[in-house]
């Protein structure tokens, strides 16, 4: 479908706002330039973004500082939740963020235009939440961690409302099972006991989390008993469908109290996040197990259909490749196919 074009008035619009934008942030620039000269700004200091508002962020200091309101130097761009910043105070409570260090990793989400646009850095752990109602799929959970595994931030996989659980742990645990033996570390929670967040702090505790999950599964609820003092709005689970509806909030860093210097990037865009950016050979690395047999197959060009020699299939025949891995594998790269 070809890009709709833009009339000459229209043109003019856009290009009269953004001249008006450069021009604000060249005078604020200019300000901030002449303060530094006189003086005006304190020693630099790290920080870290803990939320961001177009060019004013709020950066907490390292340490138990209350956060700082400070706006960007024009020469710094792109700024997320989630950086490591070097910035100096005003005497009036205001401050500057003058540089950003090095990330150790972005977490990106495709924009309106397709186009990756990163949402937070400095990640630890995405926690992919799924519950025992609505009633989870395995292909669901592997096209998380699929999108995980693209980021190169390692997934963990919690099981919410485990109070619903059978006593044997029926199909889900068993589910559950054949995630661990991959490698991934599971972790259950429920918020209808006093200690069923226990073993989800113990995972917290020391790292940076986002979660992620599709709607109805707890998410909101868990983040409501992790942050008690914040104000969350928790969507409520549909009677008809079973299934959650949509809650929003801007992109915000919390430190978590209950869990020893845990911290909590929390947005629905990083919730929500998917598949739609990754290609045919993104996704099969995605899948942890099947990267010892990727260049094996007798064809380069291998695309682990029908081809004689393929090695990921020859894996599946020897039971060392789940089939219903395989199988949710393939649909997955068919529905890249249909998109």
């Amino acid at each position: 479908m070809s890009k709709r074009k833009l009339s000459r008035q229209q043109r003019w619009r856009i290009e009269k706002i953004q001249a008006e934008r450069a021009r604000r942030a060249e005078q604020l620039d200019a300000r901030d330039a002449d303060r530094l000269a006189a003086g005006e700004y304190g020693p630099e200091q790290p920080g870290r973004v803990i939320a961001h508002f177009g060019r004013t962020l709020d950066i907490a200091p390292e340490g138990d500082g209350a956060a700082v309101r400070c706006h960007l130097r024009a020469n710094l761009e792109g700024l997320v939740t989630g950086d490591r910043v070097i910035w100096r105070g005003a005497r009036d409570g205001s401050g500057v963020v003058v540089a950003r260090a090095e990330r150790h990793n972005v977490l990106e989400r495709p924009d309106a235009r397709g186009q990756l646009k990163p949402v937070a850095a400095n990640i630890d752990q995405i926690l992919i939440v799924f519950a025992v109602e609505p009633a989870p799929h395995a292909n669901l959970i592997d096209r998380y961690l699929v999108a995980a595994e693209a980021t190169g931030i390692p997934p963990v996989l919690v099981l919410n409302k485990i109070d619903l659980l059978p006593e044997d742990g029926g199909e889900l645990r068993e589910l559950l099972s054949r995630y661990e033996a991959l490698g991934y570390p599971v972790v259950t929670t429920t918020t209808a006991y006093e200690d069923g967040l226990a073993a989800l702090h113990e995972r917290l505790a020391g790292r940076t989390s986002v979660f992620v999950g599709q709607s109805g599964v707890g998410k909101s609820s868990l983040i409501g008993c992790l942050l008690p003092g914040e104000e969350l709005r928790i969507g409520a689970l549909s009677k008809d469908s079973r299934k959650g509806t949509h809650t929003t909030t801007t992109a915000r860093l919390y430190r978590l109290p209950a869990a020893d210097g845990g911290e909590l990037i929390d947005s629905p865009g990083i919730r929500e996040f998917g598949l739609v950016h990754l290609d045919e050979q993104q996704v099969t690395e995605g899948f942890i197990e099947f990267r010892q047999y990727l260049g094996h197959c007798r064809f380069r060009d291998c695309r682990h259909r029908l081809e004689p020699g393929c090695a990921l299939l020859a894996a599946v025949e020897r039971g060392e490749i789940h089939p219903e891995r395989f199988a949710s594998y393939r649909r997955i790269v068919d529905s890249l196919d249909d998109a």
